[in-house]
């Protein structure tokens, strides 16, 4: 046991001589923290950097709430989280798993629409947020996705995509990914292959790599691309698996419609994109 963690102490060591102190002097050295905001921050992300001498603290708010909501502080703070409620806010997940708020960070309403006030505001003061989350027992708040983002399979099964997606893109192979399924009998995914990866992989495999969209269609990428999702996606639960995949070459981009300027993905427009190619997932038998 004392061996394994003297093993352990000094990889750390020649990590942080070598990699960890560049990270460090990269951002000058003398940074106490980075705050992450405005899009998820998968847990590893934050681990590593951690792990590098760089905290990065992630928080959570609305435009609508001033705009906080929650935040992770230097001295408490939990990877994958959005931490906890600031001071005098209140916080709580509806029936559905949507995450409520209360307080002064709340705004009064949107100007001169009063309807679509009441749509967000209920008579108690709770700000309905849309986003779909949940609080764990020490008062740590977690957000799992949009509620509008929310799929419901043809069996009745509520899949929040993102969480699943956000672990797609850990992979060495994936670039960019789409989780599918509404109204479906089982999820699938689009998926924007790392060309480069992609590329390097189909030489060291002796597969002609000189066209891109031929390689996608090749049985064994594709067979590895299904794997490798198949082993990032273990420990979810079984109807949340991707059984079925389609493999593009062109990115989501803001310029072709796919992203937001904030770089979230237009889930619609990836859908009507694709739609033939999806429905063409669908109709062969799993």
């Amino acid at each position: 046991m004392i061996l394994g963690s003297v093993n352990l102490a000094f990889k750390k060591a020649i990590a942080s001589k070598l990699v960890f102190s560049k990270l460090q002097d990269r951002v000058g050295g003398r940074l106490r923290y980075f705050v992450s905001g405005g899009a998820p921050l998968s847990a590893e992300i934050g681990e590593f950097f951690n792990a590098a001498g760089l905290i990065i603290l992630e928080g959570y708010g609305l435009t609508e709430t001033s705009p906080g909501i929650s935040f992770n502080r230097p001295e408490s703070y939990r990877f994958g989280t959005v931490g906890l409620p600031l001071p005098g806010y209140e916080v709580k997940i509806a029936e559905d798993g949507e995450i409520l708020t209360r307080g002064d960070h709340v705004m009064l309403g949107y100007l001169n629409k009063e309807k679509e006030t009441r749509e967000v505001i209920d008579d108690d003061g709770w700000f309905y947020t849309g986003d779909i989350g949940f609080i764990d027992e020490d008062g740590y708040l977690t957000i799992t996705d949009r509620k509008k983002n929310i799929i419901v399979t043809s069996g009745g099964k509520n899949i929040a995509p993102q969480p699943i997606e956000n672990k797609l893109v850990t992979g060495k192979y994936i670039e960019q990914a789409v989780v599918i399924g509404d109204n479906r009998r089982f999820c699938a995914a689009v998926i924007v292959p790392d060309k480069d990866a992609a590329v390097k992989w189909a030489q060291n495999a002796n597969i002609d790599s000189d066209d891109f969209e031929k390689l996608l269609k090749h049985p064994d990428f594709t067979a590895l691309i299904q794997n490798e999702i198949d082993m990032l996606t273990e420990n979810f639960s079984s109807f949340e698996r991707i059984q079925k995949i389609l493999l593009v070459s062109e990115p989501f981009s803001q310029e072709t419609g796919e992203l937001t300027p904030s770089l979230k993905v237009k889930r619609k427009v990836v859908e009507d994109k694709y739609s033939e190619q999806i429905d063409e997932l669908y109709r062969i038998d799993n």
